[in-house]
């Protein structure tokens, strides 16, 4: 969508709101600008920042993306696309998304605000991830997880069996990358004791720490 000059100026000011649309899974959601990006937001977390969304363009430039045999990718919870964005638009990498979000007002302004200047294929899926992967029998070779309800990841996407289900998506050779928020001492407390569950599961897993939040990564071995 083109922005009209003067807020494109403007937002390396200050936030400039964009539009609101509230939803019954985010009470508080709204796209604005800043610094030229749309931001997606919530009343205590940001939902996606275009290629400033840095805990996963942090955890992209850590890892051999362009030598890995990378087609399909998995994104569950999507945001207005900023996975699919800054692979395209800063790493020159062009996939097939699958994009999982239960929120259907997200999808709305990700098709409004963002999608239209991207060349990508991507397929929208409006569910709930919990159950679209319980069903799924496609397999990707990279997983994004993102996947928060403001500021918390609800409980069923923190068990060993929801790991396990995305473990049985993940092709011979497939990535997964799994945010959590690192922001506070109990933010980082949480991420300790979610480490040993996920490696339970991904035995040659790791985790990076990424400006206030934690990737967990299943195959250390990918990175730089």
């Amino acid at each position: 969508m083109q922005i009209p000059f003067w807020k494109y100026y403007l937002s390396f000011l200050t936030e400039v709101h964009i539009e609101s649309a509230p939803s019954e899974h985010n009470p508080h959601l709204y796209v604005s600008l800043r610094k030229g990006r749309y931001q997606l937001s919530t009343a205590n977390a940001i939902y996606s920042y275009a290629d400033l969304y840095s805990n996963f363009r942090d955890a992209f430039h850590q890892i051999q993306l362009p030598k890995l045999p990378i087609e399909n990718v998995l994104l569950l919870g999507f945001g207005l696309g900023s996975i699919p964005y800054m692979l395209e638009k800063k790493f020159q990498l062009n996939y097939h998304y699958t994009a999982v979000e239960i929120d259907e007002n997200v999808l709305y302004l990700a098709n409004k605000y963002v999608l239209p200047d991207l060349t990508s294929s991507i397929s929208m899926i409006a569910s709930d991830a919990s159950i679209f992967v319980s069903y799924c029998q496609e397999q990707f070779d990279l997983i994004c997880m993102d996947i928060f309800l403001d500021d918390t990841i609800p409980d069923i996407f923190e068990t060993e069996a929801y790991l396990l289900q995305l473990k049985n998506l993940l092709s011979p050779k497939g990535i997964l990358l799994f945010n959590k928020l690192a922001l506070t001492e109990k933010d980082i407390e949480n991420c300790q004791s979610f480490l040993p569950l996920f490696l339970s599961c991904f035995s040659e897993g790791t985790h990076l720490e990424v400006d206030g939040n934690w990737i967990f990564l299943n195959r250390k071995e990918v990175l730089k």
